[in-house]
């Protein structure tokens, strides 16, 4: 069998920035998880995504190169753009996605792709042990949502700084942390990076499910609206609007490579 596949970079404008996805296009097949999983490992990306026609919606999981996640935002941003670009939908029309987190409907705006996620606030929470030792932090107020702990440091410097050691961290008892700070001096409302070594990502460039906890996390602060940058060495920009208990994150995307793949 051959299935349509994408790398797309999502949350940047530009190829080779923002953080990239392989989409893959099943169509009417529906291969085991091993398999799914292994494609993962393959392609080496923080998510691959899976998509299968619903009629005139899409089913969409995504996995890591270790294991499969309840929610992505940057894969599921790449795969919307990659159904327009394949012509599977016209512009006009938006990407309806039914998901472990329930339908995400992901829509075009100008240049920005809109998709309409679950906020996943964060609670004060202890830190797990040993996490600021395997960041390299001081101790700071810790909190936690389903899948993140929050740590929120003193400046946007002390958040580009930070250093794991991803050996110890991958041994701390969380599945993803988030480091965050107010950008007082640059372009941007907040700051933030996310590392997930027990994941099997290491860092990631550009995480649109953090942004589901760091909108409503700021919004108190720094009202509904944030303009996010998320410092990694490929970095990404997330608009992020906060509205009840949905989030609505736009970015934007550009295909790096398209083709086939066999297995």
């Amino acid at each position: 069998m051959a299935y349509a596949l994408q790398v797309v970079d999502a949350f940047s404008a530009a190829p080779f920035g923002g953080n990239p996805a392989a989409v893959v296009w099943l169509g009417d097949a529906r291969p085991d998880d091993e398999w799914l999983q292994s494609v993962a490992a393959e392609m080496k990306h923080a998510e691959t995504a899976f998509l299968y026609p619903r009629e005139m919606e899409f089913d969409l999981r995504w996995f890591t190169p270790a294991t499969e996640v309840d929610l992505c935002g940057h894969a599921t941003l790449a795969s919307a753009h990659a159904l327009w670009d394949w012509g599977v939908l016209v512009d006009s029309t938006p990407a309806r996605f039914h998901t472990r987190s329930g339908l995400l409907t992901c829509r075009l705006d100008g240049s920005r792709i809109e998709m309409d996620f679950p906020a996943t606030p964060a609670a004060p929470a202890p830190a797990p042990a040993g996490l600021f030792d395997a960041l390299g932090i001081p101790p700071a107020d810790a909190y936690a949502s389903d899948a993140f702990a929050l740590i929120e440091v003193g400046d946007a410097a002390t958040v580009r700084a930070v250093t794991p050691d991803f050996t110890e961290l991958a041994a701390v008892d969380v599945r993803a942390v988030i480091v965050t700070a107010r950008d007082t001096d640059g372009d941007y409302d907040i700051v933030s990076r996310m590392f997930a070594p027990g994941m099997g990502i290491p860092e990631d460039p550009v995480t649109g499910a953090a942004h589901c906890v760091l909108a409503p996390y700021w919004a108190p602060r720094l009202g509904p609206v944030l303009h996010a940058f998320q410092a990694s060495e490929r970095g990404g920009v997330v608009h992020t609007r906060l509205d009840g208990d949905r989030v609505t994150l736009a970015g934007e995307a550009v295909t790096v490579v398209r083709g086939d793949l066999s297995a």
